[in-house]
């Protein structure tokens, strides 16, 4: 019992040295503050002209439509009825003149 009473204290002497160190201080880098802006800067050139993109495909032909129905035939009319036979002229007589003559051709 003698042996380990002397390891444990052995052992304890030795964690406690070990702890007993001094602490090591980091200071943080000081932080740093940014100064007023400066001037601006003078315009960049313009960029290139790009190059022209590739025509797009043709495109798909639409659906035929599908055929309207077909109407129905109307209904036939009915017969008009026949005319009544016309007045006689009685005595007055209608007289057509001939036309003129055609002018005889030239010699």
């Amino acid at each position: 019992m003698k042996k380990i009473a002397l390891l444990l204290t052995l052992l304890s002497t030795i964690g406690l040295a070990a702890c007993d160190r001094t602490p090591v201080v980091i200071n943080p880098p000081p932080v740093v503050v940014p100064g007023p802006a400066g001037p601006a800067g003078a315009t960049g050139a313009s960029g290139a002209a790009g190059a022209q993109g590739d025509t797009g495909g043709q495109g798909v032909q639409g659906s035929t439509g599908e055929q309207g129905y077909t109407g129905t035939q109307g209904a036939t009319g009915t017969q008009g009825e026949e005319g009544k036979a016309g007045k006689t002229g009685g005595s007055t007589t209608v007289i057509i003149e001939p036309a003129p003559p055609a002018p005889a051709p030239a010699n």
